[in-house]
């Protein structure tokens, strides 16, 4: 968390916003009280494709439609 003032927020606006937008929370303050946060949004499409790429370094994806080596049935008892 970072705390700051009305007029040195007005001044570096863009070193703040790129610390929000790393996920840090920016307070703000006038004469010595907290008027106000910043706090970046919610993704949810960076938040789907992350989540995407774990599954996909954990999962296998084969060829389905050709034929295996082994024979099966799908009325055999498991």
């Amino acid at each position: 968390m970072i705390e700051t003032t009305v007029s040195d927020l007005r001044k570096h606006l863009q070193r703040y916003l790129a610390r929000v937008a790393h996920g840090e929370e920016v307070r703000i303050t006038r004469r010595g009280r907290i008027i106000a946060r910043v706090v970046g949004c919610d993704d949810s499409a960076t938040e789907a494709r992350e989540a995407l790429a774990v599954l996909r370094a954990k999962t296998v994806v084969g060829d389905v439609t050709s034929p295996i080596a082994e024979d099966w049935s799908a009325d055999a008892p498991s």
